[in-house]
């Protein structure tokens, strides 16, 4: 079977990733000069939150985590992989049909609980009549990420990493589209969602059998690996429920504030380009390699395999946290301040992205800790440590909203993400050798760090002249470039100088 090549899989997702989120930000500047932050933009976030949240209970935060293992170790040992993805495919059908159905039936309870503050206004009944259009999205992306596992288990990274490209291309296509015409913008949006679903699924499915992969559909039967699975499966669904849970409290303390699920919402959207780009391009390619290696008992492989990973990450999250922490006002000022969306906005979502950007190397470690876990089959742990950040989570963002409102949120989610990371290291401190840190690894983290403080300095040096120049419409792309890469040129060359990493290392990393 062919191997992974862990760093060239890992660049190959994170290219993908990145053009994905780029074309979103164009999406978002649109959807934020059409709608700004007002009502219909509020209820399409929430409509369009609701499905998103599902899917990540359903398929990409439990179902896929206990699939791509067993589905990996089946490939390697050829043991009836195409079986068993047909049973999977064919009984997550069966489940997702019934709850897309009583989701839609269920709309308002399903709003209420994810914005109450909405009660008694217009964003109400928006959202619920949004969201019964939107909802099917979760039946048909469910199933996409359920066939990404399978690509992955095989090796294949880029077609699963093209599928969010299409959504973006699409919604912005649809809202260019309603623009001219004269449609609502807010119901133009929500249509698009299912037909989004559509394309990416059958995307997948060619991509499947272009693998030489045929999925058999078939009426859902509980068989005894499906049984395992399902066993394998249940913590991380309530992990999946338990995390769904910081986001429901999240948005209930924004949507007592008005425009704040849409300053978070925005601001959710920037830290999510490196988040997306680093962490989710680990998160796929990490856990089938962990899982062929440790079904192979190559310990020193799986090692590599994790340090590497995290090497990966870190290099190329930290200075990004520090970035959005200190460009956060022209960053959101430049991309997002047209049209509907004000000065008054900019300030809002900038602090919301500042807080958020502390929390980032946070988010991506989770996706380095979490394979360790998963590739042995143990989601009971993961759950309990979901179970503790979830408290940690409720608590301050309950405990701060009186204090600092709507950045209660904010501040509650990047903290509650340091407590899951801490709590992941502490459990994978008796996974032997695997899950050790080599002295590699240790020797470039505080280069790496030195190299993020000398950036930060470049950065506060440049930014007095070129600040003047990211109020002026005519300049302030130009002015926000001249920041970005000041500050990549000067990460770059500091991590050089410092020996964060060497010219010959990309070479490396794309052969391995």
């Amino acid at each position: 079977m062919k191997p992974i090549r862990l760093m060239k899989s890992f660049v190959t997702v994170g290219g993908w990733t990145l053009g994905s989120r780029t074309v979103g930000f164009a999406r978002d500047m649109l959807m934020a000069a059409y709608l700004g932050t007002g009502p219909v933009a509020e209820a399409f976030l929430i409509a369009f939150s609701l499905p998103n949240m599902f899917r990540r209970f359903f398929a990409e935060g439990a179902f896929n985590m206990a699939f791509v293992p067993m589905f990996s170790k089946k490939l390697q040992a050829k043991e009836g992989a195409q079986g068993f993805a047909s049973d999977a495919f064919s009984g997550l059908a069966g489940v997702l049909a019934i709850f897309t159905l009583l989701g839609s039936f269920l709309m308002p309870a399903l709003v209420w609980l994810m914005a109450s503050g909405f009660v008694g206004d217009a964003r109400f009944d928006l959202a619920v009549s949004f969201g019964r259009i939107t909802f099917s999205y979760i039946f048909f992306i469910s199933l996409v990420a359920l066939l990404s596992g399978v690509l992955n288990g095989f090796g294949r990274f880029a077609e699963t990493s093209f599928v969010p490209v299409l959504m973006n291309v699409m919604f912005i296509l649809a809202m260019v589209l309603a623009h001219h015409i004269g449609w609502d913008m807010g119901y133009a949006l929500s249509i698009t969602v299912p037909l989004t679903g559509v394309a990416q699924l059958s995307l997948m499915l060619y991509a499947v059998r272009r693998a030489g992969f045929r999925l058999q559909i078939k009426r859902p039967r509980l068989t005894p690996e499906l049984k395992r699975l399902a066993l394998i499966a249940a913590p991380a669904v309530l992990a999946g429920g338990v995390m769904q849970i910081n986001l429901l409290v999240g948005r209930q303390v924004a949507s007592f504030t008005e425009s704040a699920v849409a300053w978070l919402s925005y601001a959710d959207r920037l830290y999510q380009l490196p988040l997306g780009v680093v962490g989710i391009a680990i998160g796929v390619v990490l856990l089938p390699d962990l899982s062929r290696r440790l079904s192979a008992g190559d310990e020193a492989g799986g090692r590599d395999s994790f340090n590497r990973g995290t090497e990966f990450a870190l290099i190329l999250t930290l200075p990004a946290a520090v970035a959005l922490v200190a460009l956060a006002h022209p960053l959101v000022s430049v991309l997002y301040e047209r049209g509907a969306f004000d000065a008054a906005d900019t300030k809002s979502t900038a602090l919301a992205l500042a807080v958020y950007g502390v929390g980032l190397p946070a988010f991506v470690l989770q996706k380095v800790l979490q394979p360790l876990y998963y590739a042995r089959e143990d989601t009971r742990r993961p759950f309990h440590y979901a179970v503790m950040s979830m408290l940690v989570n409720a608590g301050l963002a309950i405990s701060f909203m009186p204090i600092i409102g709507f950045l209660a949120s904010a501040f509650a989610t990047s903290f509650s993400a340091w407590v899951m990371v801490m709590q992941l290291w502490r459990g994978a401190r008796k996974m032997g050798d695997a899950a050790k840190l080599d002295a590699r690894l240790l020797d470039r983290l505080p280069r790496i760090i030195l190299a993020c403080f000398a950036m930060l300095l470049v950065l506060a040096v440049i930014y007095q002249p070129l600040e003047e120049m990211i109020t002026q419409q005519s300049w302030r792309y130009l002015a926000l470039f001249a920041l970005v890469f000041g500050g990549m040129t000067s990460y770059g060359l500091a991590g050089l100088m410092f020996g964060a990493f060497r010219l010959n290392d990309l070479g490396r990393l794309l052969r391995r």
